[in-house]
């Protein structure tokens, strides 16, 4: 029999959608994740652009009781979701405070929550960090703690922004409210450290479909820089219009701009080097249809709520899956056909592999962690920096480090701190190991990424395998599927095993979601077999694609027959 208090639940839930919102149908997966946040139960949910993912913290944030706090990284994108919710008549009232607004604005905001006016607050992570906001937020006790973007919380490196470690510990501080993490993008790894690093409890986790049919995906390869940057421009230019043209570089972004302004085209480029006047000039132009093209780097993105874009190209390679999955998405919200093109040359994955080495080296992270020890007391950063004398950014490269490790820990307002029974030299040992584990994870993911320009299979269906979503077809929307070739074959520079000489070898069957150990890597998960080969997630080195063949023949894996399941629990 049906559960009744859950169906009373799905009323309430249905009825205020269409109610306030207007909403006569949730999408797949916004109820299920709706209901378990009814629930109080912490819920990750893992949507495609498109897919509605504010509606899951929206509707239930009218039932709770008790503000619902979203955590969103961009101002950009805060403004535009309380736009979204002010459109509708019947909606409550939303806020947010940020560092952009003056400190009259920021109180009326605080007002607006402490009355009941205002439902929903928006705050970045740094404004959680703040213990003011902090104790505020706390005696308006909400009732949801909305992790947006959640992927942030998974990001690492040189941009990486330090108080996402700390959202946690700010959740526990306001009265842990029920904790729900959005993304658009999250491959398992990604979903696994998005629930630990938010300290989630036993989380519902709803997957919605990956797969975006109305996308077309095209790779096109070069040998030559030149012809490939006409390439680029000339097929910008070609295609409907609005689109996005993504690059590696600041540079390469003002140069294909200047490249389509001088074909005619409204073109602008938008990258971190600009002003936040500037940036935001570009992106309201853009959401208004006053531009044609905007040639970014990955900074353009979050916010970017803008249903009718036709195409996003790549003038050069992401460093990952996630991040081209992310970028593509922008593409084809309303429903409409819309392109996907990577302007694939080999010689341009450099940069991407200097990104996925980057880290502290060991004498980096020693150094740090031995001025920390040297402090009975928690101290500044910028005083760790000078007694070290290292730059600022390789400092707060190093304390995040030495923090992800469990070595350092840093208090509300910033200061940092040994952790009790901890020794320099072993914080540093254990900073360093987390690098190089990163690091290998890092160089797998660019490794699928080639992978994924180079494969002679349906491009659908080795994306979607990537994120553990199995896709048996052809899917007739790829430049493979358009012009198919003689067949797939295993895509060197991703792990490939074999040495051909096991071709006749009997081939075993690993259904994704199969549990293997391998005798060098150890223990992993298949995320999609393919062909004659497969791809494991292997918990110590990360994806690696491996030849069915060379498997049976070298005894190299053995696998957990019962463990077989598809990866992720989908809605």
């Amino acid at each position: 029999m049906p559960d009744k208090r859950s169906s009373g639940v799905s009323d309430r839930l249905a009825r205020t959608a269409d109610d306030v919102f207007g909403w006569s149908e949730l999408r797949p997966g916004q109820l299920t994740a709706m209901e378990a946040v009814m629930r109080g139960r912490d819920t990750l949910a893992v949507m495609p652009t498109g897919a509605g993912k504010s509606a899951v913290y929206q509707v239930p944030g009218l039932l709770l009781p008790g503000p619902t706090v979203v955590v969103s990284p961009l101002i950009a994108l805060q403004r535009d979701q309380i736009a979204g919710l002010l459109r509708h008549d019947d909606a409550p009232d939303a806020v947010a405070v940020n560092s952009a607004q003056a400190a009259g604005e920021a109180e009326a905001a605080w007002d607006a929550v402490r009355h009941g006016d205002a439902e929903f607050l928006f705050l970045s992570p740094e404004q959680l960090a703040k213990d003011e906001v902090v104790e505020r937020l706390a005696r308006a006790a909400p009732s949801l703690f909305v992790v947006d973007e959640a992927q942030c919380v998974a990001a690492w490196g040189h941009d990486f922004r330090p108080d996402y470690l700390r959202l946690a510990q700010a959740a526990e501080r306001v009265g842990r409210p029920t904790i729900l993490a959005l993304t658009a993008t999250a491959a398992p790894p990604v979903r696994e450290e998005i629930v630990e690093r938010l300290g989630m409890e036993e989380p519902a986790l709803v997957v919605a479909g990956f797969d975006r049919p109305n996308i077309a995906l095209e790779v096109r390869r070069f040998l030559d820089d030149t012809d490939k940057r006409r390439g680029v421009v000339e097929r910008a230019a070609a295609e409907p219009k609005p689109g996005i043209v993504y690059t590696a570089t600041r540079r390469d972004a003002e140069a294909y701009a200047d490249d389509l302004a001088e074909l005619g085209l409204s073109a602008a480029a938008y990258h971190a080097g600009l002003t936040a006047g500037e940036r935001s000039r570009v992106h309201d132009a853009f959401l208004a249809g006053e531009t044609d093209v905007v040639v970014a780097t990955s900074a353009f993105g979050m916010g970017i709520d803008k249903e009718d874009v036709r195409f996003v190209l790549h003038a050069s390679v992401p460093g990952s899956l996630d991040a081209y999955y992310q970028e593509i998405g922008r593409a084809g919200r309303d429903g409409g056909p819309a392109l996907a093109v990577l302007h694939y040359r080999p010689q341009d994955s450099g940069l991407q592999r200097l990104f996925a080495t980057r880290a502290p080296d060991e004498d980096t992270l020693g150094a740090v962690a031995e001025r920390i020890h040297e402090h009975d007391a928690p101290t500044e950063p910028d005083d760790i920096r000078k007694e070290a004398d290292l730059s600022r950014r390789r400092v707060t490269a190093a304390v995040n480090l030495l923090e992800q490790a469990g070595a350092v820990h840093t208090e509300d307002d910033g200061r940092v701190r040994a952790v009790p029974g901890t020794t320099a030299e072993d914080a540093a040992a254990r900073a360093a190991e987390e690098a190089r584990s990163r690091s290998r994870l890092e160089q797998s993911r660019l490794a699928m990424m080639l992978g994924y320009a180079e494969t002679t299979g349906c491009r659908r269906r080795f994306l979607l395998g990537y994120f553990g979503e199995p896709y048996d077809a052809p899917c007739g929307a790829c430049d493979v599927c358009a012009s198919p070739s003689s067949g797939d074959t295993v895509v060197e520079g991703v792990g490939d095993t074999s040495d051909g000489s096991d071709s006749q070898a009997p081939a075993v069957s690993c259904p994704a979601g199969t549990r293997v150990r391998h005798t060098e890597w150890g223990e992993g998960t298949v995320m999609s077999e393919e062909g004659d080969r497969i791809t494991v997630l292997f918990e110590s080195m990360g994806y690696r694609t491996l030849s069915l063949a060379a498997i049976a023949g070298k005894g190299l894996l053995t696998a957990d027959p019962l463990s077989a399941a598809p990866p992720p629990a989908r809605s």
